[in-house]
């Protein structure tokens, strides 16, 4: 049997807010240990994610579902932050995280940018990848948490992406947490 191979990319660089992203990998890793499908799935974890990181982590290990997991910045060139070769904040340019997904469409199926004010470019990733999630504002880090965790339940039970996403926005509801209408899903048509 293939493996599906989820890519967890996490950036918290220095000079930014800290976020429990090993909590955010621990429960993904433990829901799909113990789900019916553990056997489809392969995870990859890389932390402290450059630039290089993510186009070598793109290259080496050919994912089917790539999920970032960081801060994201708002504002006229909102998007997704990579950490620098001294640890701070670097905000990764749209056109070209775009050209680098465009690059591996053939083997990338769902781009998850767990991350604050990722939904600009979600939408512009999903013009070259069937199916992108990203945030239409700020998340807090549970809400966040949440999502991943409800996300990853339904992929490791074989639900499909699209149910998978219902699934990650349900489960912040079901904490009371506010913040489930603040996922979106962009699908290539």
């Amino acid at each position: 049997m293939i493996r599906k191979k989820i890519l967890f990319l996490a950036s918290n660089p220095t000079n930014t807010g800290k976020l429990r992203l090993d909590e955010e990998v621990r429960e993904i890793t433990e829901g799909l240990k113990r789900s019916n499908e553990r056997d489809r799935f392969e995870l990859i974890q890389a932390g402290a994610v450059r630039v290089n990181d993510l186009r070598r982590s793109m290259l080496d290990h050919a994912p089917r579902i790539v999920h970032f997991s960081g801060h994201g910045h708002g504002g006229a060139d909102s998007g997704i932050v990579l950490e620098d070769a001294q640890g701070l904040a670097y905000q990764v340019p749209t056109d070209a995280l775009v050209g680098l997904f465009e690059l591996c469409a053939g083997h990338v199926e769902c781009v998850i940018l767990n991350a604050c004010y990722s939904e600009a470019q979600a939408e512009a990733i999903a013009k070259h990848i069937p199916y992108v999630i990203g945030m239409n504002a700020a998340i807090s880090d549970g809400a966040a948490l949440e999502f991943a965790i409800g996300f990853y339940d339904a992929i490791g039970a074989g639900k499909s992406i699209e149910e998978a996403f219902q699934f990650g926005s349900n489960a912040v509801a079901l904490k009371g947490i506010p913040e489930h209408l603040i996922p979106g899903i962009k699908k290539n048509s």
